[in-house]
């Protein structure tokens, strides 16, 4: 977490809309927010300056047969996490990695070719991690319930939020977990590097990276969103938007009522991420609170509610070096205090 972010309403309202419609035009996030068009380009600006606000496009790994997502718990030898942390961060199969608390050190999720490369990618590939990790274990994503990039995180009223969610593509890990892979061919895969770097890069500019028409390059983003290849994921800080609480949270549950205990959580408004996994922990969530306060009545309440559940643990992110393979502010400025 980081403690020096600071942020105005303002700010607040429009890294909401972004989060809920990464390529929502300037005029209505502006009418949606109660802001001139300039000065919410001008705030997005600023706060993309600062490294708080950035808008990219994702692509589904598993529907486009790209690699299999795993989630690693790693413990480190004393001193060593951030060093560990850093160097896992540095490797390209990184999408997420993050320093936590509780009963491990240090959480990642890598995208791998196949799941017999786990190993190889593993702590036997971090530099000196045979001296540094005394324990890891890797759980294979079987099924996302939640993306982060539908998150909602309720800064904006019901119809601000409706609005901005009907010009959006709908949630689709429920309508792709079976059948072949998609592939992309050549100008797809042009169109999806240039969106990694810039989500809401006009179809003009697109196009000429392209080296294609407008309309064709605008056929084909159409294309990709509707497959379920292509989502746009907004970037920013679940400070921005009030929160001063995230953390990973670990569930073990009965197999039999794995699907209704990840529906029920998945509908929590706290639920950033969410997915079914292999290994002891069957149900893996990123989750973030308003408050530290609330994470007593969060495990009591809403995690104990939970049906079929066996086992619960929770690891509290205090430093995030890497979010949807992008170096986080923190990665950036964070000097190793161990």
């Amino acid at each position: 977490m980081q403690d020096d972010v600071e942020v105005d309403e303002l700010d607040r309202a429009i890294a909401a809309a972004l989060q809920l419609n990464g390529r929502a035009p300037w005029s209505l996030v502006a009418r949606l927010v109660g802001a001139s068009e300039s000065t919410v380009v001008r705030r997005a600006a600023a706060l993309g300056e600062r490294g708080l606000l950035r808008v990219i496009g994702v692509v589904d790994v598993l529907r486009c047969g790209l690699g299999v997502p795993v989630l690693s718990r790693i413990r480190c030898r004393p001193g060593t996490t951030y060093d560990v942390a850093a160097a896992i961060a540095a490797r390209p199969e990184a999408r997420f990695v993050a320093v936590v608390s509780g009963s491990a050190d240090c959480v990642a999720e890598f995208v791998v070719p196949t799941h017999a490369a786990i190993g190889r990618v593993m702590i036997a590939d971090v530099p000196g991690g045979g001296d540094r990790v005394s324990e890891s274990e890797t759980h294979a994503v079987m099924r996302t319930f939640v993306s982060n990039h539908d998150w909602n995180p309720g800064v904006l009223d019901e119809a601000a939020t409706a609005e901005l969610r009907d010009a959006a593509e709908p949630p689709f890990e429920d309508f792709f977990g079976e059948g072949p892979p998609d592939r992309l061919d050549e100008l797809e895969q042009v169109i999806v590097q240039a969106l990694g770097e810039d989500g809401r890069l006009p179809y003009k500019a697109l196009a000429k990276v392209a080296g294609s028409s407008e309309s064709t390059v605008k056929r084909r983003v159409e294309s990709l969103v509707r497959r379920g290849c292509l989502r746009f994921r907004t970037l920013t800080e679940p400070e921005v938007l009030g929160y001063a609480l995230e953390f990973m949270l670990w569930l073990e549950v009965e197999p039999g009522l794995l699907e209704r205990a990840g529906r029920q959580l998945a509908a929590h408004p706290g639920t950033r991420y969410l997915s079914a996994t292999t290994g002891r922990f069957n149900l893996a969530a990123q989750v973030a609170l308003r408050h530290y306060g609330a994470l007593f009545r969060y495990l009591t309440d809403d995690v104990g509610s939970l049906p079929g559940l066996r086992a619960a643990d929770v690891t509290l992110q205090l430093t995030t070096l890497k979010r949807a393979w992008a170096p986080t502010p923190a990665a950036r400025s964070t000097e190793n205090p161990a």
